[in-house]
């Protein structure tokens, strides 16, 4: 490997993935001050509650940011006012009203995700057949509401989310989110680009990405 070839790789902040019908943007920065309408992962119900306890939204997570900036936010109009229709079986956790792991509330610039299940103790855990499944109703969802608009993502369970069976590392949450935005049917036409924004980790490279596809 050439030196000039060597200090790219050490110093690479992106890396773009480009197919005929799409374009794909793996960065790393700040959610919040890029460009384009971001999405923000909740839990299957929605909740606001920022706090430490299990079932709280933690408020260092991404979640948590963007309550703390939206703290009048009101969950319950924008689902009445999208129409988007509950789960017809109950969260685990208190029984309490769900929506299908996925689904998008357009709210101004942001795109509020239906992410991680509930367990009976209010934490958020998911196995890999659930993951899988979320990210493909996520790309028809994307696909309604992107109005030509590009899409800021974040890794989607490299946070505090959990997987049953195994653990899955932001490394290999990445590619099997490119891996699952590359088969699907519903993408976001060129030039507007999917934005795949992360964290710097010891355990995780941009250098890297493919060895799990």
């Amino acid at each position: 490997m050439s030196l000039l070839l060597f200090v790219i790789k050490i110093c690479r902040r992106s890396l773009t993935f480009s197919g005929d019908n799409y374009k794909i943007k793996v960065i790393y920065g700040d959610l919040f001050k890029m460009k384009g309408k971001k999405v923000i992962g909740f839990d299957e119900c929605y909740t606001t509650e920022v706090g430490k306890e299990p079932y709280q939204v933690n408020p260092e997570s991404l979640c948590g940011q963007f309550l703390s900036k939206h703290p009048n936010i009101g969950i319950a109009t924008l689902i009445s006012d999208t129409g988007l229709i509950n789960s017809k079986e109950h969260s685990k956790y208190k029984n309490k009203v769900c929506y299908e792991s996925g689904s998008l509330l357009p709210y101004n610039d942001y795109l509020l995700l239906a992410f991680a299940k509930l367990n009976k103790d209010g934490l958020g855990i998911m196995s890999r057949e659930e993951y899988l499944a979320c990210l493909s109703k996520l790309w028809e969802e994307i696909d309604k509401y992107y109005g030509q608009e590009d899409i800021v993502i974040p890794v989607l369970g490299a946070g505090v989310t959990r997987f049953q069976g195994d653990s899955l590392t932001q490394q290999q949450l990445v590619d099997i989110m490119i891996a699952s935005y590359q088969l699907s049917s519903h993408k976001i036409k060129k030039p507007t680009t999917l934005h795949i924004v992360c964290r710097k980790s010891e355990d995780f490279s941009l250098n890297k990405i493919g060895q799990y596809i």
